[in-house]
């Protein structure tokens, strides 16, 4: 004001400059090049990572999942979000009644979304170890019902295989076998809104989890090394031992007397074996808990050695024991099995092998159904031909017969 009275009354030279456009030229340049190089609000959302966070998700069944996710919550270093829901249900969009109702088959389950750089999956078992009874099948603290059964339930197929090598390194802990599911994610229903973050709004509600065990550092018992589960096969034990009553000898025992079982040569073998048929059989490994062939085969038949032909197991003595292989009560018939110490996976187990061709079977554990002997013989499908009963004539079994028909 005072510059423009000034020039006004002469008193001062007016001076003009010429307009200058460098600085809103160097931003339109900045510009230019953030948009070629595609970064700040002109990157692909979808490519960038805040923190270089590795989200993942996993799905836990434990339970009430009122206590499984105010655990995680309470976990909080790489955990980046969880919601309570129902998984692995033949309805859709289910009510909380509707799954109370033990009908639908849905388990209740925490979508747990972490970043597996801070919490990598072997920890999360390791806390979800702490906060279940994996030995329990249907029950999780005072809830009682399908619903609470124990499982894991996956996304991406890479995550199978540390789930069970986990659940492997922790069978030596339990003196009972393992149940917990673990299958791939085939549904998953968010629950109602006031089961979401529901221990956080109510601190003194229901809750069958020891939270204060969130906030306690995993022990090195508590996590595998590199771990591996060879068998060590040693001193052969007495059948009587373990064949106590039953079967004695089935009606199909003079045939399997007579028939001609042979083990083939090595070369044989290795020819007529897929890659995990002969590491189970020949080199003594463990297949995978539920993704096997006969798991969940009820079909009335035989099971045969998958290397020689001879006779092992009835269908009629095949249960569900939860653990994910086949289990039966007992052989077919005494004297087709041989039982052999197994000092692996640092304890005492029973191995059991097939007489003639000499396979790794599985082992044996004194937890089955007390009014069937109390004996689980816990098998490999791997290991095993299954010969369904209308087939059992044409494959040369049929004096077998009688032992697979009730």
């Amino acid at each position: 004001m005072i510059n423009e009275v000034l020039i006004r009354e002469g008193l001062a030279k007016e001076r003009r400059y010429e307009p200058t456009t460098e600085f809103n030229d160097y931003f339109s340049i900045l510009e230019k090049k953030a948009r070629q190089e595609r970064r700040g609000i002109w990157s692909d959302p979808s490519a960038y990572k805040e923190d270089n966070v590795n989200q993942k998700v996993i799905y836990l069944a434990g339970g009430c999942f009122w206590g499984v996710e105010r655990y995680f919550q309470l976990l909080g270093k790489g955990v980046l979000d969880t919601e309570t829901g129902y998984a692995n249900g033949q309805v859709e969009n289910p009510s909380y009644q509707q799954v109370c109702s033990g009908t639908t088959g849905f388990a209740e389950t925490v979508r747990l979304t972490y970043d597996a750089n801070e919490l990598p999956l072997t920890q999360i078992m390791a806390h979800f170890f702490r906060i279940v009874d994996p030995t329990t099948r249907d029950r999780q603290g005072n809830d009682v019902g399908t619903q609470y059964r124990p499982g894991v339930y996956y996304e991406d197929k890479e995550d199978f295989d540390t789930i069970c090598d986990y659940i492997d390194f922790r069978r030596k802990d339990y003196q009972r076998p393992l149940v917990v599911e673990v299958l791939p994610l085939q549904n998953f229903y968010r629950a109602e809104d006031y089961h979401q973050d529901y221990l956080e709004k109510q601190p003194s509600g229901y809750c069958h989890v020891q939270l204060a065990l969130a906030a306690e550092a995993l022990r090195s018992e508590e996590l595998p090394g590199d771990f591996h589960e060879p068998v060590n096969s040693g001193t052969t034990l007495p059948p009587d031992l373990f064949e106590r009553g039953g079967n004695e000898g089935g009606t199909g025992g003079k045939t399997a007397a007579a028939a001609v079982y042979t083990r083939p040569d090595d070369e044989e073998i290795r020819r007529r074996l897929d890659d995990l048929q002969y590491r189970v059989t020949q080199e003594n490994e463990t297949e995978r808990p539920f993704d096997n062939a006969y798991d969940a085969c009820y079909e009335p038949g035989i099971y045969v050695d998958i290397v020689s032909g001879e006779p092992l197991f009835s269908s009629r003595d095949k249960y569900d024991a939860g653990c994910g292989w086949p289990a039966f009560t007992r052989p077919i018939a005494k004297g087709l099995i041989e039982y052999r110490e197994d000092t692996s996976l640092w304890r005492r187990r029973v191995e059991v092998r097939s007489v003639i061709a000499d396979s790794h079977l599985g082992h044996i554990f004194a937890d089955g159904p007390a009014a069937a002997g109390g004996q689980r013989y816990c098998i490999n499908s791997a290991a095993l031909r299954f010969i369904p009963l209308a087939d059992m004539e044409r494959e040369g079994y049929g004096d077998w017969i009688p032992d697979v028909t009730p």
